[in-house]
């Protein structure tokens, strides 16, 4: 026997001490004619499914595994910091859910420094789990290394009496004379307990030449330089996807060793159920009546009331479509198993509105539905920008719906705690996501670790292009003339940036998802591994792309600045002159917005803000809706070339062509370019006779340019075509028309939700300038060069922002008669704490006389020396008795004559 199956191997997944990417780390083992892989990250299972599907892409059988740390006295003990590492490998899907439950318990029962599991554990979730003794620092190995071979065997004997026949004892040669010397015991021990042994590589690289990389990856995951003696290091650089050749030889002595892998993998068979949504069941409220009302019923019931209050009864009895478009999407809801999805959505949002918590109006497809608009999901009316249902929901390819929703950031963790709680802590988690090192962190973090003087790894960091349209170390060096002579002339800067290559896109930290929410059916721990960071939240170890595979549902809760200013400057309206103003009332067609945005002036409106929207506003002289959901839509790479037709046509300087009469309808609106998805979908079945699911597979396979299926459709489109009367000519030139829209057509329910809130922070501005732009300062107090455009914009509107004043100010800005007064929250070095403190002592005793008037009325905790020289400094206290040199030097004494008539009064 040749073979060989590596059954301890590291991926970036440990994190910044393994280095193996995962598609590298399979298509090498693949290369090199294994027939199995294993991946043992160290505590975690980040990888796993990734790993999964790549290994079986290669034709590998994927053998899902984890260095797991096992507390000796267990994992409720905090009086030590000690681990041993144990090598669990999944056998089947039942060894899998335990590796699992495993691996998650490590982090929410035994975490100390690092999750850690205990045999209590390993017997409760041992079934389908293979188990080796671990490296030498597992509780078999450990005790030979001071001589204790009865422990050694002792603990053995536990493990081979918790998973049976499914212990293997791990033997490993890396140059390493400790392992060398515990070898023999272990086997030894192995052949007494008649238990196998199997030959194991700890890899966390791909080759041997990787081993200087790795080496600087262990230095910044350690805070380490390459020239310390005293640091974590390799012992040797055999730590990598070594060869079945090369691990026959290492261990032609025992043969049997590397044998016995290939013998292990063919115990592996894993099966990660596909196409299976773990969809919670919505908590239907019952009434007192025998029949137990069902989702579908309760969904039906609050869609008919819906529909009514959107509608009026006079609409909805004499509007067939409107009828016919409600039955037909329910239809498909109910068909899908997607009821209670739709009242988990309506519930949450329903909460944040009733506890007044700003919602947006929807965003994604998720527009184009009537049932969300009925639902108060979405706030626009699907039919009248003729939004379509199949957009969001394709009733002929099964898919999860997606509906995310943005809310006020300052209060998007009250609706995360309400779902929690309803759903049930051990259901809801937030989901992971791994910052990589980009291009410029690479070169820096390698150049801290190498040592290499800051300024030359600055200079050099700085030369490759970052953000939107960056460059990868190597094409900047390709591409970057001064960057490729300094690679050719200094040995040390090629060194470090072959070094950064090396390291550049590895996973670098685990951190929560900004806005990704799982809900699932049952214990989430049933269906993914969880994690507990630091700040005590529980989220998922899958990101949200495996998450989605494996079923589980999966929303996004955004937190949107923009509804926060919003609703900030609707109360200051509702509190200076209008208590009655109802911001969603607001008209489409108000002359002053659109003269506003004419003018180019877009501060403070969102999506339109940036200098290339203040142009193109300028240049399209916006006078309708429509208008805006058009520039939220082609304001884009590649789409931006459309803007002048779109123009043109808008003006009249451009007509309009039609390949063929049925087009006119759809693209007239857009003066003949097709800059809505939703317009292809039209276009097919226009033209070709497709069904709206149909054309939408048509839209994600040629904008996707799936070329394997490309053809096909193309086929289908001029066939029917050809059935509906459109002769082959003009059939493909319609086709090779929709080819460029269909990949960079925007989604136009999205665009109309978006469209909406451009208007509405539009409208606010042209008709409450004083209560927006103070809203926006309020929103932006802590983001200096942010805070100061807005005050230059109020200045260029002729509106004065008055300065601080402690007997002015609010906590945050406001309006001030026909004027702004800077927000005391905004003053750096003050904090909300300090100013509520203030405000307080101002409510109860009136304006502050002097300084000594202040230091006494107010809370000492919070208003203490830097926050009172801070006042002094920005002018707050000018007010006040005094220069502010003076009051600089009167705040001890102040303070002071503060604290003893605190003393006294006591």
């Amino acid at each position: 026997m040749s073979q060989f199956v590596h059954l301890h191997v590291h991926s970036e997944y440990s994190l910044l001490d393994g280095a193996c990417r995962i598609d590298r780390l399979c298509r090498r083992a693949a290369e090199e004619g294994a027939t199995a892989l294993a991946l043992t990250d160290h505590g975690v299972m980040y990888g796993s499914m990734e790993f999964y599907y790549k290994a079986r892409e290669y034709g590998l059988t994927p053998i899902l595994g984890c260095e797991a740390y096992v507390a000796p006295r267990g994992r409720l003990d905090r009086t030590a910091r000690e681990e041993a590492h144990v090598t669990l490998l999944a056998a089947d899907h039942t060894g899998y859910r335990n590796l699992v439950a495993l691996v998650s318990k490590g982090f929410l029962e035994g975490y100390y420094y690092k999750p850690r599991i205990d045999l209590e554990l390993l017997q409760e979730h041992n079934e389908g789990l293979i188990v080796l003794s671990g490296c030498m620092s597992g509780l078999v190995a450990a005790p030979l290394l001071r001589g204790d071979e009865a422990t050694a065997k002792r603990n053995a004997e536990i493990y081979r009496q918790i998973v049976g026949d499914r212990f293997y004892i791990e033997v490993m040669r890396h140059g390493m004379p400790e392992q060398d010397a515990i070898n023999e015991p272990l086997i030894k021990i192995a052949r007494e307990l008649g238990v196998p042994i199997v030959a194991t590589n700890d890899s966390h690289y791909l080759e041997q030449k990787d081993a200087s990389a790795h080496d600087v990856l262990l230095c910044i995951g350690t805070g380490k330089t390459v020239s310390e003696e005293n640091r974590m290091r390799f012992y040797s650089d055999q730590f990598y996807l070594k060869s079945a050749a090369e691990m026959r030889e290492v261990w032609s002595d025992y043969p049997e060793a590397c044998d016995n892998t290939v013998a292990l993998a063919s115990r592996v068979d894993i099966r990660i159920p596909e196409k299976i949504f773990h969809l919670p069941q919505y908590p239907v409220p019952q009434e007192s009546t025998a029949v137990e009302k069902t989702d579908v019923e309760y969904l039906r019931e609050l869609c008919e009331a819906g529909l009514m209050e959107r509608y009026g009864s006079e609409r909805v009895r004499d509007d067939a479509a409107l009828r016919e478009r409600l039955e037909y999407e329910l239809s498909v809801i109910i068909k899908m198993g997607f009821a209670s999805y739709f009242l988990i959505v309506w519930d949450f949002i329903k909460y944040a509105r009733d506890h007044a918590i700003p919602v947006g109006p929807g965003r994604g497809s998720a527009v184009g539905s009537l049932v969300a608009y009925c639902l108060n999901i979405t706030a626009l009316e699907p039919l009248q920008f003729n939004l379509l249902f199949e957009r969001f929901l394709n009733p002929e390819r099964i898919s999860m719906p997606d509906i995310d929703t943005d809310f006020c950031v300052e209060r998007r963790d009250e609706v995360i705690a309400y779902v929690t709680e309803k759903y049930g802590k051990d259901r809801v988690a937030q989901i992971v996501t791994f910052g990589t090192m980009a291009a410029r962190a690479a070169i820096r973090d390698a150049g801290r670790a190498l040592g290499v003087p800051l300024p030359d790894v600055d200079r050099i960091a700085k030369l490759v292009p970052s953000g939107p349209g960056g460059l990868t170390i190597t094409a900047a060096i390709e591409q970057i003339t001064e960057l490729r002579t300094i690679y050719s002339m200094r040995p040390e800067i090629r060194k470090l940036l072959d070094t950064a290559k090396e390291i550049e896109g590895l996973a670098r930290n685990a951190g929560t998802h900004a806005a990704g929410v799982v809900i699932s059916a049952g214990p989430l721990m049933e269906y993914t591994p969880l994690v507990r960071f630091n700040d005590g939240g529980i989220n998922t170890q899958y990101d949200m792309n495996w998450i989605e595979r494996i079923g589980l549902l999966k929303m996004d809760f955004l937190g949107l600045r923009n509804l926060t200013v919003m609703d900030n400057a609707v109360n200051e309206i509702r509190r200076t002159t209008d208590p009655n103003f109802d911001l969603d009332a607001i008209p489409m067609d108000d002359p002053r917005t659109y003269q506003m945005l004419a003018r180019g002036e877009t501060v403070g409106v969102f999506q339109l803000e940036s200098e290339g929207m203040k142009r193109v506003c300028a240049e399209l002289q916006p006078s309708g809706f429509e208008d805006i959901i058009a520039l939220v839509a082609l304001y884009r790479p590649g789409p931006m070339e459309w803007i002048p037709l779109y123009i043109g046509g808008k003006h009249g300087r451009r007509t309009p062509e039609y390949l063929h009469p049925a087009l006119e309808p759809i693209l007239a609106p857009t003066y003949g370019i097709a800059i809505y998805q939703e317009q292809v979908l039209q276009m097919a079945r226009a033209i070709a006779g497709f069904s709206m699911s149909e054309a939408d597979e048509l839209r994600k396979i040629v904008g996707k340019k799936i070329v394997e299926k490309m053809a096909g459709e193309r086929k289908k489109f001029i066939d029917g075509a050809l059935r509906n009367g459109v002769n082959a000519k003009t059939a493909e030139a319609i086709f090779k028309f929709i080819e460029p829209f269909a990949g960079y057509g925007f989604n136009k329910a999205h665009a109309v939700a978006y469209a909406w809130i451009a208007l509405q922070t539009a409208y606010l501005k042209a008709n409450h300038p004083l209560q927006y732009l103070a809203a926006l300062m309020t929103s932006v107090k802590d983001k200096t060069d942010k805070l100061v455009e807005y005050i230059d914009e109020a200045k260029r509107l002729g509106i004065e922002v008055l300065p601080p004043g402690v007997n002015e100010s609010l906590v945050n800005f406001a309006v001030a008669g026909d004027k702004i007064r800077f927000g005391l929250a905004a003053v750096k070095g003050v904090g909300e704490a300090a100013v509520r403190a203030i405000i307080a002592g101002r409510s109860t005793g009136g304006p502050f006389t002097d300084l000594f008037d202040l230091a006494a009325r107010v809370d000492g905790k919070h208003v203490n020396r830097r926050v009172l020289e801070s006042l002094a400094k920005c002018g707050a206290l000018d007010a006040l008795p005094g220069n502010r040199a003076q009051k600089l030097a009167a705040v001890d004494a102040a303070l002071d004559l503060a604290a003893r008539t605190s003393r006294d009064a006591e």
